[in-house]
């Protein structure tokens, strides 16, 4: 990304993440918006309250600054990421330092990639995707829309993972599988089938 400042859509949990690798970055942080202030104790950051994002008057952002949705559940980010570009607000996507990304793979808008996780050549990472600390996408793998690749999870060469699917901490999936939309691959688990929409996998068995 480049230097321009930025905004953040909530402050909690994920978002001090995102905050450490602005950090890194160098990006000043503006402010945030959530449903109302933090507590004082829990302003870690000493970051201004610009209030609830769907009451106040968003003039005062312009093209200078980017807006990113800071929430690690899928669908509540989904929706934060409809509301930026129904405001026509301006989109990035952030990459920690730490992180290793090949020039040769897609980063879509709103995608965070934190320290330590790994992409490889031709991975297609797309929009509002989370890919977590020490995670590794091998090459040409295909993340969906507003997923979540959880910490130390391994997708290895050409695996597709659909719209709004958790795979969860220390997951492996292994080469080819197509994994669908809606699913939640339980932490730890080995996947060596494609798993249909809708549905869990946890340890090595599918749950519908």
């Amino acid at each position: 990304m480049s230097n321009k400042s930025i905004y953040i859509l909530g402050y909690s949990g994920h978002a001090y993440v995102i905050l450490d690798s602005l950090a890194k970055l160098n990006v000043e942080v503006l402010g945030y918006f959530d449903f109302e202030p933090c507590n004082t104790f829990d302003n870690f950051y000493d970051l201004e309250y610009k209030g609830n994002e769907k009451l106040v008057d968003l003039n005062f952002i312009d093209d200078s600054s980017y807006v990113f949705p800071s929430i690690g559940d899928n669908g509540i980010r989904e929706k934060l990421i409809q509301f930026i570009e129904e405001n026509e607000l301006t989109q990035t996507s952030i990459i920690d330092p730490k992180a290793i990304v090949s020039d040769k793979a897609i980063i879509e808008s709103s995608v965070y990639i934190a320290p330590g996780a790994i992409i490889n050549s031709l991975a297609l990472i797309k929009k509002g995707s989370i890919i977590n600390s020490g995670a590794t996408v091998e090459h040409e793998c295909v993340i969906g829309e507003f997923s979540h690749i959880a910490p130390n999870s391994v997708l290895t060469g050409n695996v597709i993972i659909g719209k709004n699917t958790l795979v969860g901490a220390n997951a492996t999936i292994v080469p080819g599988v197509k994994v669908g939309n809606n699913v939640i691959v339980g932490a730890g688990s080995v996947v060596t089938k494609d798993i249909p929409d809708n549905s869990k996998w946890v340890g090595n068995s599918l749950r519908m």
